[in-house]
């Protein structure tokens, strides 16, 4: 059975994945980029993929719920839940924290600041294992604005995300893992 941050980790990955997807380039030409370090195996993976280029495979990718530049959501997913009213009334309130859980070995964060969406996960359990999460407003608005009601439209996301500037969007640390997931102007991670 999946741990809390077991799948909050799977869910990063799966923004991940969908970022990689594209984006038309406002300005210079923006990169997103993902660094995997596994320290103790000793191994590494980066990543560098500029958006522009992500913007002319994402329309090719036909993969179950990925189509067309967009993923379907199932109703039974959503488990009752109207993700645009909630999103409505986030837009309207002031920087807040919202949601605050702590429990014995682990704690989540769910906060509005600075026009981003904010996620931070704590597990001490698991060797200290750390989820943060940073997705700019308008990144997530755009994902519901042009979609039908059942889809998440990345295409239109990755837009948003290319004219937000340098931006740290995931970091997940544990003892030996260190990923880090950003987009920025520059072609190659630091």
């Amino acid at each position: 059975m999946l741990t809390r941050l077991q799948t909050w980790v799977m869910a990063v990955s799966l923004l991940t994945g969908a970022l990689i997807a594209a984006a038309p380039v406002l300005g210079g030409e923006q990169y997103l980029h993902v660094k995997v370090q596994d320290g103790a195996k000793g191994e590494s993976v980066n990543v560098n993929v500029p958006l522009s280029m992500a913007e002319e495979i994402i329309p090719a990718i036909s993969n179950k719920r990925l189509h067309d530049g967009c993923v379907t959501i199932r109703q039974a997913d959503m488990n009752g839940i109207d993700v645009r009213t909630i999103l409505d009334a986030v837009r309207a309130a002031p920087d807040n924290e919202f949601v605050t859980v702590r429990e014995k070995d682990q704690s989540v964060r769910v906060a509005k600041r600075n026009g981003n969406i904010i996620v931070y996960v704590r597990n001490r359990e698991n060797n200290d294992q750390r989820v943060d999460v940073t997705v700019p407003l308008t990144v997530v608005n755009a994902l519901f604005a042009t979609a039908k009601r059942d889809q998440l439209d990345i295409a239109a996301a990755i837009r948003a995300l290319s004219s937000s500037g340098s931006t740290f969007l995931v970091t997940v640390q544990d003892a030996s893992h260190n990923v880090r997931v950003w987009v920025d102007s520059q072609s190659a991670a630091d």
